[in-house]
Formats: structure tokens, sequence, C-alpha cells
């Protein structure tokens, strides 16, 4: 079992991202609002980072972190899906996506 998580930084693809995983027999994911460091600093009145707010400049507000505990043989068609879905990962702004090897998954139904 693998955990692939994605940072999706193209939340306007949310809802079309998930549609087309479902409909290549990846579902049971987990969605969560997150937020990254540069924005959570742009906030802070720290005069070094209110000095350097100009390369600290991120058009997102907000991010969506997905993940899904899928079998090995699944990963490969997950990440397809996601890349071509999102109009390809590695593009600027869209997001990021890894996996982790996982030893054990307790809790998961018909698992």
């Amino acid at each position: 079992m693998q955990a692939l998580f994605l940072v999706l930084h193209k939340v306007e693809k949310l809802d079309d991202l998930l549609c087309v995983l479902q409909d290549n027999g990846i579902s049971g994911g987990t969605i969560i609002d997150s937020k990254g460091m540069l924005n959570t600093l742009k906030s802070n009145d720290s005069f070094i980072i209110e000095s350097l707010r100009i390369f600290l400049e991120d058009p997102r507000e907000s991010s969506k972190t997905l993940f899904f505990i899928l079998d090995k043989k699944d990963v490969e068609k997950a990440r397809k899906v996601i890349d071509e879905t999102l109009g390809g990962i590695n593009n600027p702004n869209t997001g990021i996506m890894f996996g982790i090897d996982l030893t054990f998954v307790d809790g998961l139904n018909g698992k």
C-alpha cells in the first residue's frame, strides 16, 4: 500500500480532478484545506518578512491537499490521471505530488 499526496494549487480544477479520478477507479481520498508557508509568513508583521514581501508574492491564497491510500498497482494510474487532468503537474503553480510506502493500514473497510 502507498499513500499518494497531492498539494493542489489549481483549486479550480478540484471538481474535474475528482470526477476523472473516480471514473478511473480511484476513490476514497481525503481533502484538506491548506495554506503554504510563504502565505503564512506574509501575514507576519516581522520587519524582515515585510522587507522581503516583494519576493514572497504568491497568487495563491490557499491550496487543497488530497491524499489517497492505494494499492501499489493503482499508484501509477492515479499519477497519470492527475498529471493529464491538471495539464502537467510540473507546470508552475499547479501542484506537488508525492508518495509514501506504508508499512500498515488499519481501518479501511474491505482491505
